[in-house]
């Protein structure tokens, strides 16, 4: 059995943790868990932190559990929330919940005999739970003054900076510490980990074990992470970047990767794959020689979108890079399927034309300058075919009178126009 909170701690990944939580996972095979908020159909990266770090748990012995808040998640954590937020319908969050359940199971093992992983939903064991019930169960347990002390509360009730919070928001501690009783109890669940953050929330749970039934518990959390300039992780001028691809498409999600700082790129590469320390100080020091080279960066990417997608994507990926940043040649760009075309179309400039105007036929002017508007005028696609900087399809196109026809389109429908190094274009016949 490997040390869990060694290895969390060389990785950066170790916060806190409860006296005798080291020597409890030393001694025996522990459950543990993490809870996962359903608010959003996908899970993001700022999640994979917690995901990883079940990941670790389970490769040190252990058996982690995935706890997905289906009755949490109807009233909202205010953690680290400077406002109330809105509350989503019970089917709303079954469909996150059954689309969060199938990214998990890509990195935890749930077939790996005793500890192999799992997922509960705290909504089985709320549902039947009536009000009265709970205040007897739980709310006599846990004093106003202990509540109003957490960090999650005092924040929201500054009177400067607060936003207040309402009765809903102030017994979600109360709910996620009764998960955590309801394992102890029922589950034999020891251990809850989370984000620094929640540290309040997941020691209230200890302190009901420890007051309802005397027993012991224990708590462990891992840092938020933030970018060196102290900037969010996980969020680019886009928005949130997430592990779904029909939210974030895996070449923008490689290049979130591809593109992390020198300052950042240690931090990561230890948090987000499973690479071991010797080889990890080996990248690094390579990296060091040649940095320019972005050996991290790139070892990164890769093992990361592999896990999360997979390798064809990320083979694709680089094949886009490639048509995008580098020399691909017509040849290799012949052998594009529609599904790399439309991710090439996802990052550049897009121009639909309809099938009746490209006809048997298109004049390269008329492509240019009349059904799209990569250029603004006829006279400016003339000067740029003059001036060599048009290609149709990785294919410098010299004469202004040169007739585009419909064996030129890529899967049967795309053109790929280049005006210039640095400008390309998709154009699809519809």
């Amino acid at each position: 059995m490997k040390n869990f909170i060694e290895e969390l701690r060389w990785r950066g990944m170790l916060h806190d943790a409860m006296p005798g939580t080291e020597e409890l996972l030393m001694k025996e095979m522990v459950k543990g868990y993490i809870g996962f908020d359903p608010t959003a159909d996908s899970l993001g990266i700022g999640n994979l932190v917690q995901v990883m770090t079940l990941l670790h748990f389970q490769q040190c012995g252990h058996k982690p559990i995935a706890l997905v808040g289906g009755a949490t998640g109807m009233v909202g954590d205010p953690s680290g929330k400077s406002q109330e937020r809105n509350l989503l319908s019970v089917d709303t969050l079954q469909y996150n919940i059954d689309c969060q359940r199938k990214q998990l199971e890509k990195f935890l093992n749930f077939d790996n005999g005793e500890n192999s992983a799992e997922i509960v939903n705290n909504y089985d064991w709320f549902k039947d739970f009536n009000f009265l019930d709970f205040i007897r169960e739980v709310g006599k347990y846990l004093t106003v003054n202990y509540m109003m002390a957490k960090d999650s509360v005092k924040n929201r009730l500054d009177k400067e900076t607060g936003e207040g919070m309402s009765f809903t928001e102030f017994t979600y501690q109360l709910i996620q510490g009764y998960d955590f009783f309801y394992l102890w109890k029922n589950n034999g669940i020891k251990l809850q980990m989370g984000g620094s953050d929640q540290w309040g929330n997941i020691t209230t749970g200890t302190e009901l074990i420890r007051k309802k039934e005397g027993g012991e518990a224990f708590a462990l959390t891992t840092p938020l992470i933030k970018k060196a300039d102290g900037t969010k992780f996980g969020k680019t001028e886009s928005g949130n970047v997430w592990l779904d691809a029909k939210r974030t498409s895996p070449y923008q999600f490689y290049q979130f990767w591809l593109n992390s700082s020198d300052a950042d790129v240690e931090n990561y590469i230890k948090i987000f794959t499973l690479l071991d320390k010797t080889t990890i100080d080996e990248l690094i020091e390579q990296h060091k020689l040649a940095p320019h080279e972005r050996l991290l960066q790139k070892t990164l990417a890769k093992d990361i979108t592999i896990r999360v997608h997979s390798e064809q994507d990320y083979n694709n990926v680089l094949k886009v890079s490639e048509v995008l940043f580098g020399n691909l040649d017509a040849t290799s760009l012949l052998g594009f399927d529609e599904s790399m075309m439309n991710i090439i179309s996802n990052e550049v400039p897009f121009f639909e034309i309809k099938k009746e105007d490209f006809n048997e036929q298109c004049p390269i002017i008329e492509l240019l300058a009349t059904f799209t508007s990569i250029l603004k005028s006829k006279s400016e696609a003339r000067n740029a075919i003059k001036g060599n900087s048009i290609s149709i399809n990785k294919i410098k196109i010299t004469d202004e009178k040169h007739e585009v026809k419909p064996s030129d389109l890529l899967c049967g429908k795309f053109l790929f126009v280049e005006n210039g190094k640095k400008n390309k274009i998709i154009v699809k016949v519809v």
